[in-house]
């Protein structure tokens, strides 16, 4: 759903989109086992996710002379919805390494990693997150220190997607000067990573990954050191737009699969979908998914004119979460027993939901910094 992106069916980017979205549901199609076998194994599908990358999925806004697609942040939000609405592997994870690396890399730091991560023969991760330090980053615990003219690195990393099959990964430390962020080569010696078991996104699994004292050159740091927050917070204040997609993808999929079904499922001398509370249902989820994706639409534009865009991105992810949910929960009421098993998609979709509800910014975070950029607005962001 592009309710902005594609107004004019004669651009380039709404040509662009509609075969996009054929390519990626003949793909979907197509590979459609062995993307399930995967997701239940909780198994990353390395040679699914290169065969994305030759095709330029892995790297939509990426130039072209680092094998990207050349395109811009309209193209990223498309593939990120329509993976979503097809269960396909995720570039998210990529995406945002190379939005970090198009940001704050030198030029030896991209030749060394943004083509291969936008092919995908080099997987990027970001170690982020500690066991009792997420949204904020006050009681982080990682910590790098100068050795001369190297860095030592000790941490202790969780929900790191992709984590076991990274070749570099983004470890954010407490340094001297403050938060700093690194590449590191997760082949270096005292990097360890166990793969953990996420209820969702499960193409993409989750490690917890360990660094004990791992030395690494200065020409690591990406950005400057006490930097941290800055990297972090440009990257995710764009990269909250894939998550926004991804759910209004995993919405439309839900319902998809929902009212397929329902069209032809008899009840007495009807059908399912013949009935007022399902219609009902129907609409409302439809509504929610048609606001997100305005939302969303809003906000890429947005970027593209200003490169401002947090309290946009935060709203559209914000109602993309409600409308996920709603177009989840609402497909389990509309097909009923038929959705409670394993071998239909129901299950899987909500479990994803729920990863993507908090990764990013929970829908509890974006709450507050709404408010939070309102009562601080001499006009309250509009409402006066």
């Amino acid at each position: 759903m592009y309710p902005l992106l594609s107004t004019d069916e004669t651009t380039d980017l709404a040509r662009w989109t509609e075969e996009s979205q054929r390519e990626l549901a003949a793909f979907a199609s197509q590979h459609r086992a062995e993307l399930d076998a995967a997701n239940a194994a909780g198994r990353f599908p390395r040679d699914l996710y290169l065969e994305f990358g030759r095709r330029g999925y892995l790297a939509p806004f990426v130039p072209k002379e680092y094998g990207g697609l050349g395109g811009g942040i309209a193209e990223y939000a498309v593939i990120a919805e329509e993976v979503g609405r097809h269960g396909l592997v995720s570039g998210q994870i990529a995406a945002q390494g190379e939005r970090w690396l198009l940001d704050w890399g030198t030029s030896e730091q991209k030749d060394e990693w943004l083509a291969a991560i936008s092919s995908g023969e080099k997987i990027f991760s970001e170690s982020i997150s500690e066991k009792n330090a997420g949204s904020s980053f006050k009681t982080m615990k990682a910590t790098a220190t100068r050795a001369g003219s190297d860095w030592i690195i000790n941490a202790q990393k969780t929900h790191v997607n992709m984590g076991a099959d990274s070749d570099v990964t983004l470890v954010y430390a407490i340094a001297e000067e403050g938060l700093t962020s690194f590449l590191v080569d997760a082949s270096l010696p005292g990097v360890e990573r166990r793969q953990t078991d996420p209820v969702g996104l499960r193409l993409v699994p989750t490690a917890d990954m360990s660094f004990i004292d791992v030395r690494i050159p200065a020409s690591a740091i990406l950005g400057e050191p006490g930097g941290g927050l800055q990297t972090f917070l440009s990257t995710f204040n764009v990269s909250r737009l894939g998550n926004a997609s991804e759910l209004i993808g995993l919405g439309r999929r839900a319902m998809a699969h929902a009212v397929e079904y329902a069209k032809q499922r008899i009840v007495g001398e009807s059908v399912v979908t013949s009935f007022q509370g399902i219609q009902w249902m129907i609409a409302d989820a439809w509504q929610a998914l048609a606001a997100a994706s305005l939302a969303r639409d809003n906000a890429v534009l947005t970027y593209e004119r200003t490169g401002s865009v947090a309290l946009e991105t935060s709203l559209a992810k914000r109602l993309a979460i409600d409308a996920a949910e709603l177009a989840s929960t609402s497909a389990y009421s509309i097909v009923g027993g038929h959705g409670l098993y394993f071998d239909q998609p129901y299950t899987a979709i909500l479990n994803d939901i729920k990863v993507l509800k908090v990764a990013g910014g929970s829908s509890e975070i974006l709450r507050n910094y709404i408010a939070t950029r309102v009562l601080k607005h001499n006009a309250l962001e509009g409402i006066a």
